[in-house]
């Protein structure tokens, strides 16, 4: 399911969701002159080399070499570089790089479908801690899973299924307009946002818990996205709980806006 956008309208300008959003551009600018991902050794968290911060990680890659008794494959060990800066930084500098246009493309777009209400509720500054600390607590989810795995970890999915949780918490009786493969054909339709996160949630769980079998991590990160939607949910309960979230927001209602005339449950 793609979300497309949701029935719940900003009262104040995200400048804070605008500013994550253009530092992940800019940081993504700089990583596509970076040829040989120096950049994602450096800056990305590599579990490893925070559970032993005073040995060197060394990864090993195999590849194809032309020699005089032809092709053959080789193994070739690398030391990965120490970044400039304490390495449990890493766990949050990770969450500005990206591995493809994609990957940005596709975690930005959530977060600017879901930020700027979650921004909404909880203010400026507050949203910039609350969206630092989850992708910090996703980080250290996937710590949690994978203590000596090599493998670089970046990206901000992990922050952004933060707001994801908090936006569950704070909007459950919103909807989210959605693009949805049914059969051989792509429908666009209003769901639920508890059905629309409720379903992502259960996905990355179900994925993550399949990817804990296959060994160190590589691909995708599931347990950060685990770990940074429970993380925000919980944070949002704990706000929403003791008063310190903005008041709610109008759910926009049939007869102001024709785009959502099948909604028929007006926001309380």
């Amino acid at each position: 399911m793609i979300p497309l956008r949701d029935n719940i309208p900003s009262r104040t300008v995200p400048v804070v969701n605008y500013a994550v959003i253009l530092a992940c551009l800019a940081v993504f600018a700089v990583q596509s002159g970076d040829r040989d991902g120096r950049l994602t050794f450096l800056y990305g968290m590599i579990p490893a080399r925070i559970s032993q911060p005073d040995r060197p990680v060394v990864i090993e890659h195999r590849e194809l070499v032309q020699t005089v008794f032809g092709v053959r494959e080789v193994e070739f060990r690398s030391e990965v570089p120490q970044p400039p800066m304490p390495v449990w930084l890493t766990v949050l500098t990770c969450i500005f790089l990206h591995g493809s246009l994609m990957h940005l493309a596709g975690n930005l777009w959530f977060l600017w479908i879901f930020g700027d209400n979650v921004e909404d509720r909880l203010g400026h500054l507050g949203y910039l801690l609350f969206y630092l600390g989850s992708g910090i607590l996703a980080s250290l989810s996937h710590y949690w899973m994978y203590p000596g795995s090599v493998v670089p970890t970046i990206g901000a999915s992990g922050a952004i299924a933060g707001v994801m949780g908090a936006y569950l918490y704070l909007y459950p009786r919103a909807n989210v307009v959605s693009l949805v493969p049914i059969l051989m054909f792509l429908q666009v339709l209003v769901i639920p946002a508890p059905v629309f996160l409720g379903l992502w949630f259960l996905l990355q769980l179900w994925q993550g818990t399949f990817a804990v079998g296959a060994g160190e991590a590589a691909g995708v990160a599931w347990w950060a996205h685990i770990g940074g939607f429970a993380a925000g949910f919980a944070v949002a309960w704990l706000l929403g709980a003791s008063g310190q979230t903005h008041p709610r927001v109008t759910v926009l209602r049939p007869a102001t806006d024709r785009r959502f005339s099948r909604l028929q449950t007006p926001w309380d």
